[in-house]
């Protein structure tokens, strides 16, 4: 097997459900999604680009999300009972964004903290999705943004987003 730059005892396996790849300890079963302390951080960019390949017709993006009183489901890991209303979950959204385009932090380390979506603990990473697995406004903003780009805001029924299209 070539060498991933993992410490000793990790290997990289894939996540059908999520479509990702991730991090397993056969001698601990500890898994993760972040590569371990100790990562040869460039032998491991390397073993990916040689390793990994983008399922067809499909992208990867990221998102952060403020759900509002009206959101279909107004809960969240963050908080249990959303009473915001969408106009100030708006508000709150164009802020994380003024941040994100001034360059003060990156959509996936904001999203860590501030978006809504249990994806947040995979800074907001969604996985590769093709049409017709998102919802409809979400899909066509996230297809029509080019890798790294980050979207205005964006309503759909689960609240505002801001989309970054990662691949």
């Amino acid at each position: 097997m070539a060498d991933a730059g993992l410490p000793t005892g990790w290997e990289v396996r894939h996540s059908n459900s999520k479509n990702l790849p991730y991090f397993f300890n056969a001698a601990s079963k500890e898994s993760r999604w972040e590569p371990p302390e100790g990562t040869d951080v460039d032998k491991l960019k390397a073993y990916m680009a040689q390793h990994t390949r983008k399922p067809e017709g499909k992208i990867r993006a990221a998102h952060l999300l403020v759900k509002h009183k009206d959101s279909r489901r107004p809960s969240s890991w963050k908080e249990q009972d959303i009473t915001r209303t969408k106009d100030e979950a708006i508000e709150i959204l164009k802020g994380h964004e003024q941040r994100i385009r001034s360059g003060e932090v990156s959509l996936g380390d904001l999203a860590q903290s501030e978006s809504d979506c249990s994806s947040a603990r995979k800074n907001g990473d969604l996985g590769f999705f093709g049409r017709s697995e998102m919802q409809k406004e979400f899909e066509e903003v996230a297809f029509d943004l080019e890798p790294g780009q980050v979207s205005g805001v964006v309503d759909t029924a689960s609240g505002v987003h801001l989309i970054q299209r990662l691949e």
